[in-house]
C-alpha cells in the first residue's frame, strides 16, 4: 500500500460517502474530504483532484481547494498571522494556513514579516511529518530571476524583500529582477516580505540591480535637514553632532551617511537656522 504524500496534489477516487464528507482512496490509502473542503457534491466512483495535508492527529485530510504552493513548487504566500514563539503563518491558496518556522525567519524580530507581507516559499515537512512553508534560498531565487537591461538607471522600481542581513536587503522586483539595497541606501531596515519602492542606482554586469530607497540628493537633503531640526528641538535646541562627528555615530542616530549629514547641516547653516561652536550644533533664534 503506497503512503499518501501530504503537501501534494493527488487525483483520488470517492470510495464512499459518510456524514462528514467523503472517504477518498488511491492505491489502497485513504484520505477524508470534509464537506467544507469541497463545493461540489460527489458520488461513489467520482475522481477528484485534492490537496493533502495532515490534521493535528496526523490523519490525512483532503481539500478540493488547490493551493499554488506545494512540495517542490515555489510561490508567493501572504502572511496572515505572526506569533513570536512560533513564526509566521501564510496563506498558500488552500483552506489550511502553513507555518514558516521562526528558525527560518531573521534573528531579529523587528525585521520579521507582518500580516499582509508576502514570502516566496515552498512546502516541506518536519521530523513529525507536519507541513511547513520554507522560504526560498538565494540559489532558488537565482533560477527565478531575469537579467535586467542596462537602461534602468534612476528608473523607479518596486519589489518584495526575500532576504535581510546586516549588509542590506535583497528583493525580487515586479519584473523578476534581483535587486540589492545596501544598508547605506535606506533609512530604515525593510522587513522580510515587505514591498518596497525605490530607484535603480546601478545595473551590474551580472544583470542584477543595486537599488536605493533614498531620494535623489537634491530631494533628500531637505528631508534630512527637517529630521535634524526635529531632533535638535527634541534635545532642547542643541546636539552633540557637527560636520566633524564620527560617521558611525551619525548613522546610528540619523540613519544617513556623514556626507548626507554634512549636506543637510550645510543647508541649515546657509539658511541661518543653526550654528556650530565648541563641538556642538545649536538652533539659532
Amino acid at each position: 500500500m503506497d503512503h499518501l504524500q501530504t503537501g501534494t496534489i493527488q487525483t483520488m477516487t470517492v470510495e464512499r460517502k459518510i456524514d462528514t464528507g467523503y472517504v477518498l482512496i488511491k492505491n489502497g490509502s485513504e484520505a477524508l474530504l470534509h464537506h467544507s473542503e469541497t463545493e461540489k457534491a460527489l458520488e461513489e466512483g467520482n475522481t477528484v483532484d485534492v490537496f493533502l495535508y495532515p490534521d493535528k492527529k496526523g490523519n490525512v485530510i483532503a481539500s478540493a481547494k488547490l493551493p499554488h504552493v506545494v512540495i517542490d513548487t515555489y510561490g508567493w504566500a501572504k502572511v496572515v498571522e505572526v506569533l513570536p514563539h512560533l513564526g509566521a503563518f501564510v496563506d498558500i491558496g488552500t483552506t489550511k494556513e502553513i507555518l514558516v518556522s521562526k528558525d527560518d525567519l531573521p534573528l531579529f524580530e523587528n525585521v520579521w514579516p507582518q500580516p499582509g507581507d508576502k514570502l516566496f516559499v515552498t512546502l516541506g515537512r518536519d521530523k513529525k511529518g507536519r507541513l511547513l512553508a520554507i522560504p526560498a534560498t538565494e540559489g532558488v531565487i537565482a533560477r527565478e530571476v531575469e537579467l535586467a537591461p542596462e537602461d534602468l538607471i534612476n528608473q523607479p522600481v518596486g519589489g518584495t524583500v526575500y532576504h535581510t542581513s546586516r549588509e542590506g536587503a535583497a528583493i525580487l522586483t515586479d519584473d523578476d529582477y534581483r535587486g540589492f539595497i545596501h544598508y547605506t541606501e535606506r533609512k530604515e531596515e525593510p522587513r522580510l516580505g515587505e514591498y518596497v519602492e525605490g530607484r535603480v542606482i546601478e545595473v551590474k554586469a551580472d544583470g542584477t540591480l543595486n537599488i536605493s530607497l533614498r531620494s535623489l540628493k537634491q530631494h533628500s537633503m531637505g528631508e534630512d535637514a527637517e529630521e535634524i531640526l526635529s531632533f535638535m528641538k527634541e534635545q532642547g535646541g542643541q546636539m552633540a553632532f557637527t560636520d566633524k562627528s564620527d560617521p558611525e555615530d551619525i548613522r546610528g542616530t540619523f540613519q544617513i551617511s556623514k556626507a548626507a549629514f554634512k549636506r543637510a547641516v550645510g543647508r541649515l547653516m546657509k539658511e541661518g537656522k543653526i550654528e556650530q561652536r565648541d563641538g556642538y550644533t545649536y538652533l539659532k533664534d
